[in-house]
């Protein structure tokens, strides 16, 4: 009895999608502990790894001669590097238009998206009758207290900003019937979970652990973090530009409230300081100012926004793609 509904004949089970720069030698690893999983839970499976243009190629000599459950591995190679969530994205848009399957699991290459939950994914996946995409949610991360306290950091900035929460990441599972749904999604160029979440793609979530990095030490620092959070805001950025227009509005109505205030103590009062009230309300007045040009700002920002069409990414992805090199096949195999 194996996990997945046998109707596809012809097509594996689930395509694992994984993106990689230069990570040749930890994805090997992976590759290793996703073929016992999969035969353990009879998941036949393809693997399509996303080349975000690496400047280390891929190895000739990658061992795949003992797979039991993967029947094929195949390169998409791009032809410049975009960053892991645009290459998550033309990945997906090329399954949609290209490959048939189940379901698409999106993972890490790295290890630290541990295989043997995927099972767990693409059971919960078939308990929604595959109408939703299933994240990963982590209960348990491996990184320094450092990178801890930032990561909460961003959380809450995220939740003031969007008024939404977030703690999943790229490890997933996706119904392919609802796969063309997500690569119509423009967001998802930017930020792969937030913009399913901001497309009110139904889904939902599962709690896993992280696990350890298989090789080496991770490609990410501190400035490619800044920038990920930013990119996950960027998604939102009407609702992010709306709230700081209504935030800097009541920052407007103080300061005008604290002018008026200031004009009753001069000339209601004896309480003013000679001197004082010119130049408390010059740089209040200058406050002013500034705060009515950003909310200026802030709402051409959101009508250019929702005046312009996002990315076509279900159209124009192959502008990206270099080549798909089959590296593996057990059909080759067999002959």
């Amino acid at each position: 009895m194996t996990l997945l509904d046998s109707d596809l004949h012809h097509a594996p089970s689930a395509i694992v999608l994984i993106p990689v720069f230069n990570d040749w030698e930890a994805l090997e690893r992976l590759f290793w502990s996703l073929d016992k999983t999969f035969q353990e839970h009879g998941i036949r499976a393809d693997i399509l790894i996303v080349d975000d243009a690496s400047i280390v190629p891929a190895p000739n000599d990658l061992k795949f001669f003992s797979f039991k459950a993967i029947e094929k591995v195949s390169i998409l190679e791009l032809k410049r590097n975009l960053g892991h969530q645009r290459a998550i994205a033309i990945g997906l848009a090329y399954v949609a238009a290209n490959l048939n399957c189940k379901v698409v699991v999106v993972m890490d290459g790295d290890g630290e998206d541990n295989p043997q939950d995927i099972p767990r994914l693409i059971k919960c996946c078939q308990a929604e009758s595959y109408s939703k995409v299933i994240f990963a949610r982590r209960t348990k991360r491996s990184e320094t207290y450092v990178f801890k306290c930032f990561y909460l950091v961003y959380k809450l900035i995220y939740k003031l900003l969007t008024g939404h929460h977030i703690q999943v990441g790229n490890f997933s599972v996706i119904p392919f019937n609802v796969l063309p749904r997500i690569v119509v999604i423009s967001e998802i160029w930017n930020h792969y979970a937030a913009g399913i979440m901001r497309a009110r793609i139904p889904y939902t979530e599962i709690a896993t652990k992280r696990s350890n990095r298989l090789f080496g030490r991770s490609k990410m620092n501190f400035v490619s973090l800044v920038t990920h959070g930013i990119s996950s805001i960027s998604v939102y950025a009407d609702i992010v530009g709306t709230r700081l227009i209504i935030a800097i509005s009541v920052v407007v109505l103080l300061i005008l409230m604290t002018l008026l205030g200031i004009v009753f103590v001069k000339l209601f009062t004896t309480l003013a300081i000679p001197g004082w009230t010119s130049v408390t309300v010059g740089i209040l007045c200058s406050i002013l100012m500034q705060a009515v040009m950003l909310s200026i700002v802030f709402a051409l920002m959101i009508l250019n926004t929702r005046n312009s069409y996002g990315f076509m990414l279900g159209q124009d992805y192959h502008y990206f793609v270099s080549r798909l090199k089959e590296v593996f096949s057990q059909e080759v195999l067999s002959k």
